[in-house]
């Protein structure tokens, strides 16, 4: 994998980014669900002999680097749940409903709060740099968890999430599990919030271990596994 980092940002980063990222010319290769299901044989494919009609050339590389490329490719892409994270998963999830706080928020396998996404299959969702970086650095806020806080027209305060909105009504779920329905006409004041409440300085707030330890115990929520094309196609010839 290491060998394979250094070759893509060798070769590859006059159109892709760096570390697989995004680049001028060409797009992510990490963390894009466009190509999270793409075979390994499919990568080497397309590092190899390029794609046709399209600004992906043939690299000309020896088989054994582009096979080099194709493991970073692969390891980074790969779900939380397929990594081997180090930590102790019952400590985590300790940690989750505990000190982290995580369980006011979020649903783990029918138990917790709803103001934050469902957290039951995440390890198979996400890969483990999601993942890290969704406790330790600031995030887009997801569809339908934008911080909202309206008036209404009888001077009624209620705060939570926008689940769903429009230029007519807004559906508000607050900090107590309600869900609110209103008619915008009903509304004398709508203030949107402009950041995630999802904290994202857990690697501070908790001790080294601790944090491990969320980490292996979330990457271990699984219910629904995904599995790449070639993968599906094995079980079914099986």
């Amino acid at each position: 994998m290491a060998a394979g980092h250094a070759i893509f940002n060798r070769t590859c980063t006059a159109c892709h980014g760096m570390d697989g990222g995004e680049g001028e010319r060409a797009p992510a290769l990490v963390g894009d669900r466009r190509f999270f299901r793409l075979s390994e044989n499919a990568i080497f494919d397309t590092i190899k002999n390029g794609i046709p009609g399209t600004a992906m050339p043939a690299l000309g590389l020896p088989d054994d680097d582009i096979w080099r490329i194709v493991v970073f490719i692969r390891a980074m892409r790969a779900s939380a749940s397929d990594a081997d994270v180090s930590g102790n998963i019952q400590e985590g999830a300790e940690v989750f409903s505990g000190k982290g706080g995580c369980l006011k928020c979020h649903m783990l396998q029918g138990h917790g709060g709803t103001i934050g996404p469902d957290l039951s299959n995440i390890g198979a969702q996400v890969t483990l740099q999601h993942l890290r970086e969704a406790l330790t650095q600031p995030r887009p806020i997801p569809a339908g968890y934008q911080p909202v806080k309206v008036v209404t027209q009888s001077g009624e305060t209620v705060e939570g999430i926008a689940k769903n909105e429009d230029g007519f009504s807004l559906q508000v779920l607050d900090f107590h599990g309600k869900l609110h329905l209103y008619d915008k006409n009903e509304l004398r004041q709508v203030t949107h919030g402009t950041a995630s409440l999802m904290p994202h300085n857990y690697d501070k707030v908790l001790a080294p271990a601790e944090y491990q330890d969320l980490v292996a115990m979330l990457a271990h929520q699984v219910t629904v596994k995904l599995h790449t094309k070639a993968e599906g196609e094995g079980e079914a010839g099986r």
